[in-house]
């Protein structure tokens, strides 16, 4: 497989960043499978991306950070514990937490939850380091049909619905997994709700 110039990937991280600034929604790959994105603090950015995959507002998003510490931006009370477990996770891994705070209402779940994943794809760590703010990461399929394991089977309805796809890694054959999910309770427990 050809791997993208370092100026390809360049072209990408800035084309996706003036896209999210604006208020836009990008289509591009996570450490997990292809994602459609916006700025997780821009409420009517968050809206368009529920139009486009034709969702109720009730089901929540998760949101992709780069670095622990950026945790404590968007949730209260954190359980000082759970970061001792993430640092043993070597599978990309969304840890669903309460308290959700300074994200769009749109994007936090009915119960004040938020789900984070914080990503170690380099691609995707790069950009949301440079966006400085969380990026929403969601499966990049119509609400009710699978999601997409690889890039040539998003749905063109997708593809024309976004403002920037993302080129890297589009020729990729080998089908990729949703992440782990794990539910965080106020008192530093834990449940897997997907593994």
């Amino acid at each position: 497989m050809k791997q993208p110039t370092i100026m390809q990937l360049k072209n990408d991280i800035e084309n996706c960043l003036a896209v999210l600034q604006t208020g836009g929604i990008i289509l591009y790959p996570t450490d997990t499978i292809w994602g459609i994105g916006c700025d997780a603090t821009n409420e009517e950015a968050v809206k368009n991306i529920i139009k486009l995959k034709e969702r109720g507002e009730e089901k929540s998003m998760i949101i992709l950070l780069a670095e622990e510490k950026d945790i404590l931006n968007y949730i209260n009370h954190p359980n000082l514990m759970i970061f001792d477990y993430i640092k043993g996770i070597n599978k990309p891994t969304t840890m669903i937490y309460s308290g959700a705070k300074n994200l769009a209402k749109n994007v936090i779940n009915k119960e004040g939850t938020i789900g984070i994943r914080l990503v170690q794809d380099p691609f995707c760590r790069q950009l949301v380091k440079k966006f400085g703010k969380p990026i929403v990461s969601t499966s990049s399929n119509i609400s009710g049909y699978p999601a997409p394991r690889m890039f040539s089977d998003i749905d063109i309805k997708i593809k024309k619905g976004v403002d920037y796809i993302v080129h890297h890694r589009q020729e990729e054959t080998e089908p990729s997994a949703p992440s782990t999910i794990i539910k965080v309770n106020d008192d530093g427990t834990y449940v897997i709700l997907r593994n």
